[in-house]
């Protein structure tokens, strides 16, 4: 995964990583366990802020989580001590250069990571190598121009298309999510389901509200602020127009939805 990461290594981004995937984890995890004894590859762990779940809702598999981040797998390491977690093995690896015999793992898990590679069909036909026929490939996307909001702001939709743009810059696509099932097929994978993960927050669900709304989203989009008001992609007044604007749905009487989609076929 040689890609540029759009969102940066820093520390605020390891936070907002942890924080989204404690917000979301039954919303993208719900169904997704491995059998006792089976051998699950997670590629592109970043901080471990998946591999926590996936290894508590497996905890009889045995997981191998790879990164291309010494730094990041420096964090996910520390995750799993501090949770106790002894059924996963951490490794640098890059997804388009695996160092693992063909027909190694038994499944093989993804969550957000073909969004941030120039060849997503790549990284997918490297990961079915790696996979045992019979086996599976579990993969989670979102999708940024599922996102929809109250009060509407065409100030809002300037920012994010600014982390669009970056992402799209560096090589990835955030929209990838609706083009899940074709990449899916087009690898070869067979009983291709995907499942669309329609996430929505407003006043009733504080919860959502402060752990997607605003510190998943919104802190994704004001992540990116330096590079896009350096590339002049924004002007500093409509850029903090736009970021006021994404926080004003997070008040009480603004909406906020977003579409995630969640992918399994087999090998």
């Amino acid at each position: 995964m040689t890609e540029d990461y759009v969102h940066g290594y820093t520390e605020r981004e390891s936070v907002r990583l942890i924080d989204q995937a404690t917000t979301l984890t039954e919303f993208l995890h719900s169904g997704t366990a491995f059998p006792p004894g089976s051998r699950v590859l997670e590629a592109g762990c970043g901080v471990g802020a998946q591999t926590v779940t996936l290894a508590k809702n497996s905890p009889y598999a045995r997981i191998t989580s790879v990164d291309i981040s010494d730094e990041s797998l420096q964090i996910a390491a520390g995750r799993l001590a501090s949770e106790g977690i002894t059924n996963v093995t951490l490794e640098r690896a890059d997804i388009f250069d695996l160092p693992f015999r063909p027909a190694t793992f038994d499944h093989a898990f993804v969550c957000f990571v073909l969004e941030h590679l120039s060849d997503p069909h790549e990284a997918l036909a490297r990961l079915r190598t790696a996979v045992k026929p019979g086996g599976t490939i579990t993969v989670i996307e979102g999708d940024h121009g599922s996102a929809c909001f109250h009060p509407d702001s065409s100030f809002a939709r300037r920012v994010i298309q600014c982390l669009n743009d970056l992402q799209a810059r560096a090589g990835g696509d955030s929209l990838i999510g609706r083009r899940l099932y074709p990449l899916l097929v087009a690898v070869g994978l067979r009983n291709v389901h995907v499942v669309p993960k329609l996430i929505y927050a407003d006043a009733s669900r504080p919860g959502l509200v402060e752990g997607f709304t605003r510190n998943t989203f919104t802190a994704m989009v004001e992540g990116v602020r330096q590079r896009a008001l350096e590339l002049g992609l924004v002007d500093i007044e409509d850029w903090e127009r736009g970021i006021a604007d994404l926080h004003r749905t997070a008040e009480q009487d603004g909406t906020f939805c977003y579409t995630f989609f969640k992918g399994i076929g087999t090998n």
